[in-house]
């Protein structure tokens, strides 16, 4: 497990680039993440993700968006957990989980949670596991990509993460 600890007034971009564990800590006030992480999967691969966001003050903020791709028979798991502890009013925290699904044996998991144990908080969570609309291959198509090319540029696109 990697452990991400932010203090008081610090603000820290954090991109994850493996599978694996996760904990960010915001232990001060004024403490901000932005968290990021991108993967893909393929052929038979199985790999997991999970991010757990503790929010230990208040005045604290985080936004945190993990998108995936699966191909072919493999699987992605993204787990996501924010929690707002007792006294920590003023706090902003935000979790996005997306995965898109290339193939029909590809299987994915979005699985948010929040455990919230104070009130004055804004916290939220979306998670989204789909196909690529066959619409969105066919208008590209009608502008005379392949398939193969259409399917990459709507890839390369879902996976483009601003903070």
């Amino acid at each position: 497990m990697i452990t991400y600890t932010i203090k008081k007034n610090q603000s820290k971009k954090i991109e994850l680039t493996k599978p694996g564990q996760y904990t960010v800590e915001l232990v001060g006030e004024g403490a901000e993440a932005l968290v990021s992480g991108v993967f893909q999967t393929k052929d038979k691969e199985t790999i997991a993700t999970e991010i757990l966001i503790h929010h230990k003050s208040p005045h604290t903020s985080a936004k945190t968006t993990l998108k995936g791709v699966a191909r072919d028979q493999s699987y992605l798991r993204f787990k996501g957990k924010i929690i707002i502890d007792e006294h920590c009013g003023d706090t902003r925290s935000f979790l996005t989980e997306r995965v898109l699904l290339l193939s029909p044996q590809a299987k994915a998991e979005a699985v948010p949670d929040l455990e919230i144990k104070t009130s004055d908080v804004s916290c939220s969570h979306a998670a989204s596991v789909s196909n690529i609309p066959e619409e969105h291959i066919f208008y590209l198509q009608a502008r005379g990509l392949d398939r193969r090319k259409a399917e990459e540029i709507i890839v390369e696109g879902f996976l483009t993460v601003s903070n």
